[in-house]
């Protein structure tokens, strides 16, 4: 293959690259809202584990109710960063792919195209799963502790 002919070739997957490039952004910007939102999660369930021995009853009852909301907010927000991570990855593989098909003289424009999809179906269940625990944020009825 000459010399032009693959910097060419490799021009044009820089070019188009850039899309998951930017979806890999996306994907990261997501990733820092769901860590973000883990660590106040954690945190408040830390707070609510140190005060439920020293609570009256009442204010036990709903602080072990609120507990059990934050821990399915923890597993929420861990699977739907679990599902972020795994569609950067095929995102990353899927560039890298990208770069070795123009390199290569085989076909694998369909294992781009499968990646791609295996990476929406992850991203995609990542976002249902975060917002799932907006929901679950938004309608838990907060224990009065601090």
């Amino acid at each position: 293959m000459p010399l032009t002919s693959a910097l060419g070739d490799i021009a044009h997957v820089i070019q188009l690259a850039i899309a998951p490039v930017f979806l890999l952004t996306a994907v990261g910007t997501l990733l820092n809202v769901l860590v973000n939102r883990l660590g106040r999660s954690v945190d408040r369930r830390r707070t609510l584990v140190a005060t439920l021995p020293k609570l009256e009853p009442a204010l036990a009852t709903s602080a072990q109710g609120e507990l059990g909301f934050v821990q399915r907010r923890v597993r929420l927000i861990y699977t739907a960063i679990l599902l972020a991570v795994v569609a950067a990855l095929l995102i990353c593989l899927l560039i890298a792919i990208a770069f070795l098909d123009a390199l290569i003289t085989a076909d694998l424009s369909q294992l781009v195209a499968i990646l791609f999809v295996l990476a929406m179906v992850a991203l995609i269940g990542s976002l249902t799963l975060f917002l799932r625990e907006i929901y679950l944020g938004v309608n838990t009825v907060a224990c009065p502790i601090h």
